[in-house]
């Protein structure tokens, strides 16, 4: 089960986690899952002759082949609270992975600033490379002991923008649930669209999850976001926490918000449960 780690203990093992030096300190309300029914590693999936690094978790014991997760990481990377949420959908019973997809423009662990962390690393990746990436992740997974007629995806803030665009581009996908993504933007070479402009190719049915509170996604861009699923007629959905901000299911971080983030993970898994995953 999860379980709150001492301030004391958790902030002297942090240094060895791989979180952002962006995001530091740490917070104590951070949640580490336990390992004890869990097979966990570290791999690499190749793409081309490029080794693509990733984090995967498993139930322990022979099993049929297991529902897939894909685990979108936050801007951050795949740190410590991204692998305890591939945990905690292992103790659900899933096969999740986590790949890391900023790795051919540097390592966000090392990076000091948000700054520089967008500048020098996020807005160098594009979405075209992500979605390969998540491609090449999902056949490994359907490789090792995954289920791909059960395959669904989940992510968080970055990553929650790739949920909307990976349920627009793969077909195999049953489910999506974007957390605080961000749906409207400017269009560049790297990012040449945003989930509101493919609403009407999403192949997959996403839940969204947002906060009333997020400074940085308007209550105005959910509301057309969600009139633009309604035009759809596309069994996808969004639910807007009216108190919580940006990141509220970031437990290492201020912006948590324990209330928000329990409702939305049950809704999760409900999703993925409705949808068959």
């Amino acid at each position: 089960m999860s379980k709150n780690t001492s301030r004391r203990t958790f902030l002297g093992q942090t240094a060895n986690l791989g979180f952002a030096l962006a995001v530091q300190p740490i917070s104590a309300t951070t949640i580490l899952t336990e390992r004890n029914s869990l097979q966990d590693g570290n791999i690499k999936i190749d793409i081309a002759g490029e080794a693509l690094p990733a984090y995967f978790v498993q139930p322990i014991g022979n099993h049929a082949a297991l529902p897939i997760v894909l685990v979108i990481q936050e801007i951050f990377g795949v740190h410590e609270h991204i692998r305890d949420i591939c945990r905690r959908l292992a103790q659900e019973g899933y096969l999740a992975v986590a790949p890391e997809l900023y790795f051919r423009q540097g390592d966000p662990s090392k990076v000091a600033n948000i700054d520089e962390l967008v500048s020098g690393i996020v807005s160098q990746v594009a979405d075209s490379q992500v979605k390969t990436d998540l491609d090449a992740t999902l056949n490994w997974a359907a490789q090792h002991a995954g289920d791909i007629k059960r395959a669904a995806i989940t992510g968080f803030c970055w990553g929650g923008r790739q949920v909307w665009l990976y349920a627009a581009h793969n077909p195999a996908l049953k489910a999506g649930v974007a957390w605080y993504g961000k749906l409207e933007g400017k269009a560049s070479p790297q990012t040449p669209y945003y989930p509101i402009e493919l609403a009407s190719e999403l192949q997959a049915p996403v839940l969204g999850l947002y906060g009333g509170q997020d400074k940085g996604i308007s209550l105005e861009s959910v509301d057309r976001m969600k009139a633009a699923l309604q035009a759809t007629n596309k069994p996808s959905e969004i639910i807007v926490y009216p108190n919580a901000g940006h990141g509220f299911n970031a437990d290492y971080r201020p912006s948590y918000d324990a209330t928000a983030a329990q409702d939305g993970w049950q809704r999760m898994l409900a999703w993925f449960k409705a949808n068959g995953v």
